[in-house]
């Protein structure tokens, strides 16, 4: 593009420019596997890597009759450990945001209060950090998919179902037309 300044820019830069990002947008469905498969190399002191959290957290909500739409978001959860395990889960949500219903995103963006009930106290943490979400719709879904899917996913002996299984379901959601992200 020609332009060095975006208030210097013209329409038909801006057809071009969105032409060039529509392209790179539909490769979504491959950069979503390419970062769940760098979550093989941490295990960062766990009985698994974070690849293998990941696939038994989809197993189970798979195996518990959720939505493809949450077994995705099951499977896509800890993404954002790639970047910074700190703040993963605003990393995920956000990655998964325009392509969730706002439950969804919610559940992943809360998810590690919702966990800290099983740990926290022993990081000197409040266990009951979920409390303040009590109100909201998707609090008791919140609390399945952290209590009987996310934290009970470490397991080297659980029988897992492996990332091509769920590879379909990644390419319909990440393939989504998306009309506009600032709606949802």
């Amino acid at each position: 593009m020609p332009f060095t300044r975006m208030d210097q820019s013209t329409v038909a830069e801006w057809m071009e420019i969105g032409a060039q990002v529509s392209v790179r947008q539909n490769r979504m469905p491959e950069m979503i596997k390419t970062m769940l498969r760098q979550l093989e190399t941490q295990v960062d002191g766990f009985e698994i890597d974070q690849l293998q959290h990941a696939l038994q957290t989809a197993t189970r909500a798979e195996r518990a009759g959720a939505s493809e739409e949450m077994i995705v978001a099951a499977l896509c959860h800890d993404i954002g450990k790639v970047i910074s395990v700190v703040n993963h889960p605003a990393i995920a949500a956000e990655i998964l945001r325009p392509y969730v219903s706002r439950e969804t995103y919610e559940i992943v963006r809360t998810h590690q209060d919702f966990q800290g009930k099983h740990y926290y106290a022993l990081m000197g943490l409040d266990p009951n950090a979920r409390s303040k979400y009590e109100a909201e719709p998707w609090y008791e879904r919140a609390r399945v998919f952290t209590d009987e899917w996310d934290q009970t996913s470490f397991d080297p002996q659980y029988e897992t179902l492996p990332l091509a299984h769920f590879e379909p379901m990644i390419d319909r959601l990440f393939s989504k037309e998306l009309v506009r992200v600032a709606a949802k």
